[in-house]
């Protein structure tokens, strides 16, 4: 698993080279290691190496790798499609859901959302390239759907999150990255208080941190290819 810790200190590496380049402060800028069918020998591997910020798509699996890791300040990020009946569990064992884009969703999160437990972090997923099989809402949808979560009061908007798609070129991706920008400063604007952009992977971190990004969602770059 040391292959890990140095896959891990290359991807620091990345972000801190982009955002030197950016003119901004590496440390304004999350990791978030994508362990989804990652063992917990790797998860382990990565908390040892001061890894955090842990992002998962499927819900049965993630609980597993929770409850029997039980890892002492470790954030658990959820980025995958919200289904209605895995609400109450991500509710729960959830610190941040990166893919909100039904107010139904989100009321049931909120409903849902332990007393005990902080508000939940929310971002609002933004299929800025219109594709019609991938999820999130339209950008002309998005200032309606903010103003709705902003009442719920068991969740925290923090702010937008997109993929481009996975064929893009890169001087598609960073005008999708950087249209996500302008929409979050729209937001703010208008007097939401927002300071998340979710967006960048293995493949285009670069270009997501001199748009912005304040949350990169690194996979493959850190644990290797998934069997």
């Amino acid at each position: 698993m040391t292959q890990i810790t140095d896959h891990l200190t290359k991807v620091r590496e990345r972000v801190a080279n982009a955002a030197s380049v950016a003119g901004r402060d590496a440390d304004s800028i999350t990791i978030v290691a994508v362990s989804k069918k990652q063992p917990t020998a790797a998860i382990i591997a990565a908390y040892e190496s001061g890894q955090r910020d842990f992002g998962e798509n499927f819900v049965q699996e993630a609980i597993g790798k929770i409850e029997t890791l039980d890892l002492t300040g470790v954030r658990w990020h959820f980025i995958g499609h919200v289904q209605g009946n895995k609400t109450k569990d991500i509710a729960r064992y959830f610190d941040w859901v990166h893919t909100v884009d039904r107010l139904k969703i989100a009321q049931r999160l909120s409903d849902q959302r332990p007393h005990y437990a902080a508000p939940l972090n929310i971002c609002i997923q933004v299929n800025l390239a219109e594709e019609p099989q991938k999820s999130g809402i339209p950008a002309s949808e998005l200032a309606t759907l903010a103003t709705q979560l902003r009442l719920l009061p068991r969740l925290r908007l923090r702010g937008l999150m997109t993929i481009p798609p996975a064929d893009a070129d890169l001087v598609t991706v960073r005008k999708l990255f950087g249209g996500l920008r302008h929409l979050k400063e729209q937001l703010m604007q208008r007097g939401f208080e927002l300071d998340t952009l979710s967006m960048g992977m293995s493949a285009d971190l670069e270009i997501a941190v001199q748009s912005g990004s304040t949350m990169v969602r690194i996979g493959t770059a850190i644990f290797g290819a998934r069997s």
